[in-house]
């Protein structure tokens, strides 16, 4: 007779090949068997659905140095009421930036008896950095990070085409690119009219960077990913450059699937992010691009800043911080507009756990599988919720879905086989390359 120590049943278990009753056992910390439903007993969630806990591999934490913009904490008190149990933070809005060893070491103590979901690193790749980047990739981050772009921090300058084609030759690791080409950008003026701003970052710019990062990758054959992908115009590149070979991948964020530019309002600056929100025709080409797994990803970009910073006192769209916060909503987000297009829930679980897990080599992450952490989340799909900012766990709960009537609540929350829920103990630890 097997003895586990948690088991799991749900007549809707989101597995790799498709949803089915079944009874997920686990022993110290790892799924290691997959029953039939009625086949032991256990924790039972009827007809609530059991997912693999998603996997965010775009999340600026902010901490060490801007950490009243968003610290461990909350960010990851955030992730795990969303059904997030895995992040991978983002080098750059933390002070020092995560370019070097040392910096690395500073972000993991800052994170230390703090996270309540599993944590990993990403390096960043800035100009004069180039030799730290074996020695960063050897000490555990899951890739680096480069902008074509100013980022909006002054510590973490951009890279241009020769610098990002240096990078990318001084160490075999995934590259992830924020792709906006600055020559086609402008300064907005001080506006508090949406369509202002839009105007200042056009699709062109996305474009143009992505054949950018392109090019660089086809001539040193590096692996790279194009981060947040708002510009459908870009699509076609991404479709030309894998039919020739060439290792990309992309995402996109739920703001570019679910938010359009035409319903922004006047000086609704919780709606600014970069690249930006755009119509309502470019939203539903991203989503023709994820059915057809052109676009692998949707992970969140949770951005946030202070509420000075964001300027929602003048609703000043120039001024304002550009970011968005939604590690916590992004799965019922994602899930109402998926659901409405008629996707299963086994295509939400792909684009936000499988396929992000996947993208960073954590083959213990995002699936429901044999030899898998057992981390779970009971998600009723069926259950309205409507976004009450006092109820998110970011630091500042700035949103653009505030009053949205949204489908799906996450019910319970499993890391690791254990029961987590944002207001215990912190459970999570941090990841490395070598965990895996």
């Amino acid at each position: 007779m097997n003895s586990y120590d948690l088991v799991v049943r749900s007549r809707r278990v989101v597995l790799p090949d498709g949803p089915r009753p079944a009874a997920v056992c686990v022993r110290d910390g790892r799924i290691v068997a997959l029953e039939e439903y009625d086949a032991v007993g256990g924790h039972d969630l009827g007809e609530v659905a059991l997912l693999p806990g998603l996997v965010d591999t775009h999340v600026h934490v902010n901490e060490p140095g801007r950490t009243e913009w968003e610290g461990f904490a909350s960010a990851t008190r955030a992730a795990l009421a969303g059904g997030v149990t895995t992040i991978v933070d983002m080098p750059l809005n933390s002070l020092p930036p995560t370019v070097s060893v040392d910096a690395l070491a500073v972000k993991r103590a800052a994170a230390t008896g703090q996270i309540h979901v599993d944590v990993g690193f990403w390096g960043g790749a800035v100009p004069g950095n180039t030799g730290d980047l074996p020695r960063l990739h050897a000490a555990g981050v899951f890739g680096f990070k480069a902008f074509l772009i100013d980022s909006g921090v002054p510590e973490f300058p951009p890279l241009d085409p020769a610098g990002l084609a240096a990078a990318l030759d001084a160490v075999d690791a995934l590259f992830v690119v924020h792709a906006e080409d600055p020559t086609e950008v402008t300064d907005p003026p001080s506006s508090r009219r949406y369509a202002h701003f839009l105007s200042s970052r056009p699709p062109t710019a996305e474009r143009r960077a992505v054949g950018t990062v392109l090019d660089v990758a086809r001539r040193t054959g590096a692996r790279v990913h194009i981060l947040h992908l708002s510009a459908a115009d870009a699509l076609p590149l991404l479709a030309q450059a894998r039919a020739a070979g060439a290792r990309v991948s992309a995402e996109t964020c739920p703001h570019y699937l679910t938010l359009a530019a035409d319903d922004v309002p006047d000086g609704a600056t919780e709606f600014k992010c970069c690249p930006p929100i755009r119509g309502s025709g470019n939203r539903e080409r991203l989503w023709a691009a994820l059915a057809a797994g052109l676009v692998d990803c949707v992970v969140s970009d949770h951005s946030p800043c202070t509420p000075a910073l964001k300027c929602g006192d003048t609703g000043d769209f120039a001024a304002a911080w550009g970011g968005i916060a939604s590690v916590q909503l992004g799965l019922p987000v994602v899930w109402t507009a998926a659901r409405r297009r008629g996707h299963p829930l086994a295509d939400v679980v792909r684009w936000m756990a499988t396929s992000p897990a996947a993208l960073v080599g954590l083959r213990r992450k995002g699936r429901i599988a044999v030899g898998c952490d057992a981390d779970l989340v009971a998600f009723d799909p069926d259950a309205p919720v409507t976004v009450d900012p006092a109820a998110l766990h970011h630091r500042h709960p700035t949103t653009p879905y505030a009053g949205q009537v949204l489908t799906g609540v996450v019910r319970a929350t499993w890391l690791r086989g254990m029961p987590v829920t944002p207001g215990g103990p912190p459970r999570g630890r941090l990841l490395d390359r070598s965990d895996e």
